[in-house]
């Protein structure tokens, strides 16, 4: 039987099966079930996911589809989350940047103190102890830290995982991608393997 602190919620965010991305998401899912973890594992783009949030899931006491609910229920239920994304104009895919809307919400991921009407500083509700994000970029770092000074590493770690409580944030970024070599992109995987052996050890 899998303990609920051994599992860990893994979204991928990259249309082409062939990306590094996809890669990434491979090495993730094998070295974490060889650790001894359950996985969650969604990539969005080849479920279909529909980023769009209506406007009747704006409120926290909404009626959710089905699908939502289980997107909830697992990153409610799991100990680690891993996202893997590339890095489009300094933002998510729009398909990730739904998932945030529909999935990170109101009443499962934060809440607000009694008697908050929405103005004050969120409660975390993730239960998750550690966040790990892996982007790609044909961005060079010091363009990407001296130009537009890495919105992503913003967005993540105090946008939505500081917010919603994880306190233990680790994001890598490979780059630049364009211009890679196979060598080179096998030395990636092995920093992919090795980050996700110091963060989930095996059990």
């Amino acid at each position: 039987m899998i303990a609920d602190d051994m599992k860990v919620s893994v979204i991928l965010a990259h249309p082409n099966k062939q990306s590094f991305n996809h890669a990434i998401a491979d090495t993730v899912l094998r070295t974490l079930q060889s650790n001894g973890y359950e996985v969650y594992y969604h990539d969005l783009y080849s479920e279909g996911f529909d980023p769009l949030l209506p406007v009747h899931e704006i409120s926290r006491d909404s009626r959710l589809d089905s699908i939502i609910v289980k997107h909830c229920n697992e990153i409610s239920d799991a100990a680690g989350i891993v996202i893997i994304h590339p890095n489009w104009w300094g933002q998510p895919p729009a398909i990730l940047k739904g998932w945030i809307d529909r999935v990170i919400r109101v009443g499962v991921a934060y809440k607000f103190a009694e008697g908050d009407s929405g103005e004050g500083t969120p409660i975390g509700l993730l239960t998750a102890t550690t966040a790990l994000v892996f982007n790609t970029s044909d961005t060079s770092e010091e363009r990407e830290s001296q130009v537009f000074s890495d919105p992503l590493e913003t967005l993540w770690k105090n946008c939505i995982f500081g917010l919603c409580g994880i306190k233990n944030f680790h994001r890598k970024v490979y780059r630049v991608i364009v211009t890679s070599t196979a060598e080179q992109r096998q030395d990636w995987l092995r920093d992919v393997s090795d980050t996700i052996n110091n963060s989930f050890t095996s059990v």
